[in-house]
Formats: structure tokens, sequence, C-alpha cells
């Protein structure tokens, strides 16, 4: 991913308000993102943990979508879960459900699109290999790069559902 200025990053979401997007909390630390190891930005919100943001480079351009942590979802700490972003296994609470409003009517209807994903939502450090769960690797015969476009392509595909303003999909 090319390095994006915190007024890009605000200007680049589309499941929520102009004003909701300046309001939201940006990454601690956006000078010190390891912009050549990710597909995408995501990051919970500092203030407000149950708050998460992503931002993906699609279509010549980039798209932002606010999600929130679905509560009350039972987990099992003794059994692992996989990321279906990146399919890396997590266990206990590793792996978190999150939704997104979609745009458009579908989105001012209350309709949201939900994702298991990596709980710190850095799906693309573990298809690298630059980070690992709690619950070991897990042998793939996958390169890095296939793990890569594998991401890539599972997150473009949740981006297409947020995206989809139609009521039929919903």
């Amino acid at each position: 991913m090319n390095p994006v200025t915190e007024r890009d990053l605000r200007a680049s979401f589309v499941n929520c308000s102009k004003g909701e997007a300046r309001g939201l909390g940006l990454p601690r630390d956006l000078a010190a993102t390891p912009w050549a190891d990710l597909d995408f930005l995501g990051w919970r919100d500092p203030g407000a943990p149950e708050r998460a943001y992503l931002v993906a480079e699609r279509g010549g351009g980039l798209t932002g979508v606010a999600l929130r942590l679905a509560q009350d979802v039972r987990r099992s700490l003794t059994k692992s879960t996989l990321c279906s972003v990146c399919v890396t296994p997590h266990a206990g609470t590793g792996v978190a459900l999150f939704t997104a409003p979609r745009v458009g009517a579908a989105g001012r209807q209350g309709n949201t699109v939900g994702v298991y994903m990596c709980a710190d939502l850095a799906c693309s450090l573990y298809a690298r290999g630059r980070k690992q769960t709690e619950a070991g690797t897990r042998f793939e015969s996958l390169t890095a790069e296939e793990k890569v476009a594998r991401v890539v392509a599972n997150l473009d595909a949740f981006l297409g559902r947020v995206l989809d303003d139609t009521l039929a999909n919903a």
C-alpha cells in the first residue's frame, strides 16, 4: 500500500458522513506505519475500542470503511478460529466479527455486512509472516505472494458487499 495522509484517510470513507469521518480516531503513529507490508490499513479506534476502520486501495483510489465490533459474540477460549480475510488461525478471541453499514439506501435502512477478521486487523502482516499468532503457524503450500493475493481478493469481496447499495442482497 502506498503511504497516505490523514486528509486522504478521512476523505476515503464511504459508509459514514463527512462529519463522522472528521471525528474518527486515527492510528496513533501514522508516520511509523509499515506501508510496504500492508495491503490495507486497519486499526481499532484508540478512544472507542468497539469501533474499527480499514482503508484499502481499490479502483485507483482509496476506499475507507467504518466498522463496529459485534457485541455478545460467544467465542471458545480453547478453540482456534480462522480469519476470513487472511485465513490465519487464532486462539480464543484473536478473530472478531466486525460489521460495516452498507452504502446508500441499504445502509440508511440499517443494513450491514459482517466479516470475521483478525481482531488486531493485521491480516497483511500475518499473510507475509511478519507477525505470528498465539495459535502458531499452520502449514500451507501457498507462497507469501499467493497469501497476499488471497488477502486482497477476500478483502475486495467484503468491500464489494459494503459498496453494493441494492437491497436485493441485504
